[in-house]
């Protein structure tokens, strides 16, 4: 009887220590850090960096983390996992984006003059018309912490991991990168219909302007657009 009360009181203190791990990170309850959940997840942080369509670091990005919501990640885990066992993995662009993010965007979209990145990530959209053609939002689904940009690296022979080819670069505004589009190689949309069919296995629902956006089905904050810093 004791020994079956000492497991029990073990696990329990185990079960506790892994919530507190997860959730005591200075994070809403029901966020995590996602390389907590998916520990050889990729992570190119280009928020918090300048390469980005703003051509500096968004406000809002405070450090190079990935957070989102523990259901998103656990959702995630299973996509990593498939593309493991086929000798790839998942990079992430963006996950959980703090509202001052999105403010900044639609900052950045009113001062026309700004186009300091055009030719990488918009050169074929007049910048005036980035809020009607649906390219930039407010607000977004991604400050509701389980809408996620990423996209698909291969290991090579050398060891090394690299992007497949997606036709575009993620953030490209332009109809090329809707997943369905017809001015890309057979190549190209095969690899995004093998992004998009394991995401969609997976519980989540893709963007039909951008091949590299999903959002998990069942949200846990539906209706809660949240403004922490990414830190």
């Amino acid at each position: 009887m004791r020994i079956l009360k000492k497991s029990a009181i073990i696990l329990l203190l185990a079960y506790f220590s892994a919530i507190s791990f997860l959730y005591a990170q200075n994070l809403p309850m029901g966020f995590v850090y996602a390389e907590k959940i998916i520990p050889n997840i990729v992570f190119e942080p280009r928020y918090y960096s300048d390469n980005n369509f703003t051509g500096r670091r968004v406000d809002g990005y405070l450090s190079p983390k990935c957070i989102m919501t523990a259901k998103c990640a656990i959702a995630l885990k299973g996509v990593q996992d498939e593309l493991n066992a086929q000798g790839m993995k998942l990079k992430i662009f963006d996950a959980y984006r703090p509202q001052a993010a999105v403010d900044c965007f639609i900052r950045w979209a009113y001062n026309i003059d700004d186009q300091k990145n055009k030719a990488i990530y918009y050169p074929e959209v007049d910048k005036r018309n980035l809020f009607r053609d649906g390219y930039i939002a407010s607000p977004s689904g991604h400050s509701r912490g389980s809408t996620v940009d990423l996209t698909i690296l291969k290991l090579g022979k050398d060891g090394k991991c690299s992007e497949i080819d997606m036709g575009t670069c993620f953030d490209f505004f332009s109809t090329k990168a809707w997943p369905l589009s017809k001015d890309v190689t057979a190549e190209q949309h095969n690899n995004r219909m093998l992004l998009q069919k394991i995401m969609i296995k997976k519980g989540f629902v893709p963007y039909d302007k951008e091949w590299w956006h999903f959002t998990l089905k069942e949200e846990p904050f539906s209706d809660t657009y949240f403004n922490f810093p990414v830190q």
